[in-house]
């Protein structure tokens, strides 16, 4: 079992100071994908004139804003990161650049944008999202006391960009790793196999903490991103097992697959589903009619 870290104390719009240069603001967004809601991150010094950068400013709300423009006060806003353009994740980055004069939003390319119109989601991408800064992973962002390295990490989204906070040996993982729950995955624009890659790249760092957009901080980190792993690795072959059991649709699938889980979370797991199916085709150990979609039949591959 995964061990999942869900306690943490938390008010909504109050910064809480959560390391020596890390302070998060915790958006009232809660629901079924975003736990108890978008966790916007500040990063530098909590002293006068310091330079900052705000990571994942969050869903397009105005109390959310001013609780942002509180935390920051006094400060200069320097960078605007954002991990993928989710609308819990990307609206409020260009009205918090307006109100803090003009920081630079910084992300991965914006995909075109996604609708999930078989299981509408959170996961849907903001439509009118547009950085100032292109990256592609790799790049260095620096502030007063701090260093911020980008890191893609596709997978939950193809243009998911985490953050490293070099002098803590953190990591801001936005959706690819929470605490609370385990990443959706959610085709036309999320990948399983790229997500098992990212995953193990993230793994291979040895960080010390990892810091999620949604939840608290994972601090046991190599022992829980292992058995993440191994539960993406586990539910691939439940799938496989489905499909020796004779079921040949998704639909047949999530209700067996899923049985203690949340109703509400159904739709999301049955594209978690397509996802792997997606990947078994791929990787020539099963198939699919006429090609892998939600209503497609899907087989064991003949050995």
């Amino acid at each position: 079992m995964i061990p999942y870290v869900r306690q943490f104390d938390f008010t909504y719009g109050r910064r809480d100071q959560v390391s020596p240069l890390i302070q998060r603001v915790i958006a009232d967004n809660p629901g079924p994908f975003t736990f108890t809601g978008t966790g916007t991150y500040i990063v530098g010094r909590d002293m006068p004139g310091a330079s900052v950068a705000v990571i994942d400013p969050g869903p397009d709300d105005e109390a959310h804003l001013h609780a942002l423009l509180r935390a920051v006060k006094g400060r200069t806003v320097s960078h605007i990161l954002v991990t993928h353009t989710h609308l819990d994740h990307a609206p409020l980055s260009r009205p918090l650049a307006e109100a803090v004069g003009g920081a630079p939003i910084l992300a991965a390319r914006p995909p075109r944008r996604t609708i999930h119109a078989s299981a509408p989601l959170d996961e849907d991408d903001d439509a009118d999202f547009a950085p100032d800064l292109v990256l592609v992973g790799g790049e260095m962002i620096e502030g007063d006391g701090w260093t911020l390295e980008a890191m893609a990490t596709p997978g939950h989204a193809s243009n998911h960009m985490a953050f490293v906070l070099r002098e803590e040996n953190a990591l801001f993982s936005g959706d690819h790793v929470m605490g609370w729950s385990t990443s959706v995955v959610a085709p036309p624009d999320g990948d399983m196999a790229a997500y098992m890659d990212s995953l193990d790249r993230v793994l291979a760092r040895g960080f010390s903490t990892i810091w999620p957009t949604h939840g608290p901080a994972i601090t046991q980190v190599a022992p829980f991103l292992k058995t993440y792993r191994d539960h993406r690795l586990e539910r691939e072959a439940q799938i496989c097992a489905r499909l020796a059991a004779g079921d040949e649709t998704i639909a047949e699938m999530v209700p067996a697959l899923y049985a203690a889980v949340d109703q509400r979370l159904w739709p999301a797991a049955s594209l978690s589903v397509l996802s792997h199916l997606i990947k078994l085709v791929k990787d020539g150990r099963a198939t699919a009619r006429p090609e892998p979609t939600m209503a497609a039949r899907y087989a064991l591959a003949s050995d």
